[in-house]
Formats: C-alpha cells, structure tokens, sequence
C-alpha cells in the first residue's frame, strides 16, 4: 500500500497525467464534444494514458518525466520565439529539435485501451445500502460463475470459454471504476473477440451495476481479510448514516479529517462499549438500531438496517458483536478488534504499508495499552491507494 521508493516524482507524474485527461474530459463535455455513456461524459477516444504501466515499468516512467520536461522547455522557447523576431526561426527549431531529441517512451507502454465509461465515477458513495442492493443482485446475476464468495468456483464456471477470475484478488483495484462498469454492461472478449462474460446492460440499470460493483469490493476485502490475513487493498468503510442523541443525522464519511472507532453492538442488556475516546469518535452499529433508541441514549450509532450486514461482510466475520474497526482520518478501515480481546496489539493493524512491519529493524511490537501507539503508527504510515493505475 505505500509507493516504492520513488513514489514522490512517481506519484506526482501519475497525478499530472490524471489530471490532466480529467480536466481535459471536463472540457470537452462543457463544449458539447464529449457525448454521455451511463449518465457521465463519454471519454472519446478508444486509447488513454496508462497510471498502472508506468507504476511497473519505472524506465518508462522516468522516459515520460523527462519527456514531459523537454516538452516544457520547448514550449517556453517557443513562447520566447514569439516576440524575438530576428532569432525566431532559430528558436524555433530550437524548440523542434529538443522535441525531436526527447527521449519518448514506448507509446504500447503509455497507451492503454480505454473505454467510454473509463473516468467514471461512482454515485453510489459506497453505502452500506448499496452493498446490500449489490448483494441481492450478484446472486442473482454472477454468483452461478464467479461462486458466493467471488473466487471464481460456480456451479457453471467450468462450463465458460475462460474460467471466472478471483473477485478476491487484486482485479478490481488493477482496473479503474468506469472499466469495470463497462465490462459489467457489455460484458468481456478475449484477443480473438470471444466472449468470455456476457454484459448485463439489457439487465441491470446504472443503479444496479454501481451497486453491483461496491458489494464485489466488500466481499473481496472480506475475502482477503479472511485468505491472508488483512485487507490487501485499502477499503473504506460502509457509508451509513448515524444519529447523535438529538442532533440532526448525518453521514459516517462527513467525519472524514477525523478517526473513528465503530463499535458493533447488540445495545440490549449487558452489552458493553468502550469508554469515550479524545482521540476517536466512537459510532456504535447494532442489529436493529433505530433513531429513536440513538436519540435515547445520546451515543452515536449508526441506523442503517444494512450496517450490519455491511460491516460483518467486510470484516470477514459472521460473529459481528464485539468486534471495532479504527478508521483513519483519510477515511480507509486500518484495523479490526476481535471480539473479547482486552487491548489493541500490533496483528490488530490489518491495512499497512509493509505486511511484517515488526521485520524491520527498530520497529516494535505495540505495548499492552496500544491502542495510542496504534494511532500513532497509522497517522505515520498513511494509506497511498492506487485505483486503476492512479493514486485515490
């Protein structure tokens, strides 16, 4: 989850050639030239510069940096051209020259395909709602190929030209939002132009396919949590809305800036929750939580009827009570308290930037109380989350 050790120039590179295709898509929709696809500007063209080649391939990344450099150089030799009448012809072959010169990378390298819906962006927030929607909808829709977990073991899956892919792996944060919805509606081919999924867009509206796709990303953190031990990917926590005593409602994601501890809780008798926190603001989701309980008993608790369902999904467990997740304050799920247990420890950090963290010289093992050293350690390792090739 952390950048290699170029990930400064890298990251900022990969930030330059997002922006500007975001920016230049955004321009062509305001001057009428972009066409919709699925209720969004339509990217135009059937190629687009590639995030995840160049996080690979770091020759190439370098090749472009420079390139972008010279190119920069050119153009201010060329705007000094300009008003420099007796040395403009000079100059600007001057500027031609560097241009020429550059050292231009493989353009199979930079160049992807690219797809009309590939800068989507989805509405759906990642609600706890739309994962339950999502859930309804994959059983009815994938569950016969891609299996009830995602790993690609259906009852039809040996029966396809090329078998199901592990929803569970690294596939979906490879490939950028707008990709997979596109595969999703119009399904998938392989170089030959087999099919190799069919697309469900005469089946499922918008709505449906981003619900879809946000039930495929829990399931696979939950998966991954439950196969290896942690979240592979950085996940965020099911968006739900939460009351605060009498205040008015608002959403887990507004605290964004923040960490939160959500504690999963029965509120029935002899349950217990942990003392308030300065350094956390604690939400309590429950089974059956209502806006009449919350504003009762003053906590903040979550009253979505999906929230449990949500959460037990993402944190691989169906023994949901008792279990807390810590947040941080760019909003990613970085650990998970297991029922029962007395204090926060070290495998509790479940999203980090090295996997054997206490491998490395002078890192320790957190201390009996960690719960401080836990925060600590999570404010200095902050999630750097690539999605389709592009830091998120």
């Amino acid at each position: 989850m952390s950048g290699p050790p170029e990930a400064g120039w890298l990251n900022l590179l990969i930030g330059l050639l997002q922006g500007a295709q975001l920016w230049l898509l955004r321009v062509l929709d305001v001057l009428g030239l972009a066409g919709q696809s699925h209720g969004q500007p339509a990217w135009p063209w059937a190629l687009r510069l590639s995030g995840e080649n160049l996080l690979i391939d770091l020759g190439q990344a370098r090749r472009l940096g420079l390139t972008l450099v010279v190119l920069a150089v050119a153009l201010l030799i060329l705007l000094l051209a300009l008003p420099w009448r007796r040395r403009r012809v000079w100059l600007a072959a001057a500027a031609v020259l560097l241009a020429a010169l550059a050292p231009w990378p493989e353009a199979n390298v930079v160049l992807v395909p690219a797809y009309p819906t590939t800068f989507h962006a989805s509405p759906t927030g990642f609600t706890a709602e739309s994962i339950e929607r999502g859930r309804t909808l994959y059983a009815a829709q994938c569950a016969a190929c891609h299996g009830a977990d995602g790993r690609g073991h259906g009852p039809l899956a040996s029966a396809q030209a090329v078998w199901p892919p592990d929803l569970g792996g690294p596939l979906l944060w490879r490939r950028a939002d707008g990709d997979v919805l596109w595969h999703v509606m119009n399904g998938m081919r392989d170089r030959r132009g087999t099919p190799t999924m069919p697309g469900f867009g005469s089946t499922l509206s918008d709505a449906d396919a981003w619900a879809l796709i946000d039930f495929m990303k829990a399931q696979g953190a939950g998966e991954s949590l439950r196969a290896a031990g942690l979240w592979a990917q950085p996940i965020a926590p099911p968006d739900v809305m939460v009351q605060c005593g009498s205040r008015p409602p608002r959403s887990l994601s507004s605290w964004r800036g923040q960490r939160l501890r959500i504690v999963a809780s029965n509120l029935g008798a002899g349950a217990s929750t942990p003392a308030d926190d300065p350094r956390l603001v604690t939400v309590l989701i429950a089974p059956q939580a209502t806006e009449a309980a919350a504003s009762q008993s003053g906590d903040c608790i979550a009253t979505s009827p999906a929230a449990w369902t949500a959460f037990s999904l993402v944190g691989a467990t169906t023994q949901l009570a008792g279990t807390q997740f810590i947040v941080d304050r760019d909003g990613w799920l970085r650990a998970r308290g297991e029922p029962g247990k007395a204090a926060w420890s070290d495998d509790d950090l479940l999203c980090r930037t090295e996997q054997q963290p206490s491998s490395k010289p002078g890192v320790r093992p957190l201390p009996p109380d960690g719960l401080g050293a836990l925060i600590a350690r999570m404010d200095a390792e902050p999630v750097r989350f690539v999605k389709g090739g592009y830091v998120h």
